[in-house]
């Protein structure tokens, strides 16, 4: 019998609940209680309008969507939690500074005890990245020399680096990660599964499980021609809420045939519009997939 995945559940950023700070304490907490490994939480550290965009918008994200910043929702979960792990699904890393990013994560994983990990991509909304003084052209081109930095930054007394898109001079963080925290990729292109499987410790599926096993394949054939074993590769994929119990079962079932090492659980878009009615769905959840505390 295959070995059961790791599951955790998706922080609900996208929907209006998240914008509840109580909502944010009681969830992170019922989820460790509940049994749950890990807390998800997706990214985006603006919205923006889709109207009269050239070239278009085209993501599921607008002005009106909310979303808490992952680093600091982990820190404050980090204080009120002891087991449950955090990971970002995905965080948008080209955006971002990326010493900043290093610097940011080694706190996290250092005040939450080593429960961090990181799933990084490229995002969709060009209007984020001129907000935020980064070049969206060449993210794709950017983000593996980034983790390449993190990593230098993370296990490095003294960096000393010299790349097409950084220049750290002889510098470094303090206080450092006692390891090289765990990074992931996220997405559904080729260039992702071919980036991950040349520098990724894992990779998180999104989509819908019609599309994840064809995905799946084209990851371990990337895989398989950067010489890289799947063993020891995290595969994570996500459950949502509204397929129902038989849904649940089957999938955990099927996912672990697979050789996935983690899943997690959405009730984004499914018409719950009370905390409560998310703390029940997850607790639903829980019991019937047979989580214990």
């Amino acid at each position: 019998m295959a070995e059961r995945p790791k599951i955790g559940v998706v922080f609900p950023q996208t929907e209006p609940v998240a914008s509840d700070a109580v909502f944010a304490r009681d969830f992170g907490q019922a989820a460790e209680e509940l049994g749950f490994s890990h807390l998800l939480a997706y990214d985006h550290v603006l919205g923006a309008e889709h109207a009269g965009r050239d070239p278009t918008l085209r993501g599921p994200y607008t002005e009106d969507t909310p979303f808490r910043e992952p680093f600091v929702l982990f820190a404050f979960l980090a204080g009120i939690t002891s087991r449950i792990e955090f990971g970002t699904a995905v965080l948008v890393l080209p955006q971002r500074q990326t010493a900043l990013v290093a610097k940011q994560a080694a706190e996290i994983d250092l005040l939450s005890g080593g429960r961090l990990r990181l799933a990084v991509g490229l995002g969709w909304n060009w209007v984020e990245y001129d907000s935020l003084n980064e070049e969206f052209g060449n993210r794709g081109a950017r983000i593996s020399e980034q983790v390449e930095v993190m990593r230098n930054l993370w296990t490095e007394p003294l960096v000393d680096f010299t790349g097409k898109y950084h220049r750290i001079d002889r510098a470094s963080i303090l206080p450092r990660p006692d390891r090289s925290i765990p990074i992931w990729f996220g997405g559904y292109t080729e260039p992702a599964f071919r980036r991950a499987a040349r520098v990724g410790d894992g990779f998180v599926f999104s989509g819908d499980r019609a599309h994840v096993f064809d995905e799946l394949s084209a990851l371990r054939a990337w895989l398989e021609q950067a010489g890289r074993s799947t063993d020891g590769f995290g595969l994570e994929a996500l459950l949502d809420h509204k397929s129902g119990l038989e849904a649940w079962s089957k999938d955990v079932e099927d996912y672990a045939e697979a050789g996935f090492t983690h899943l997690s659980l959405r009730t984004i878009k499914n018409g719950l519009t009370t905390p409560q009615a998310h703390l029940d769905a997850i607790a639903e959840f829980a019991g019937a997939v047979g989580l214990k505390p």
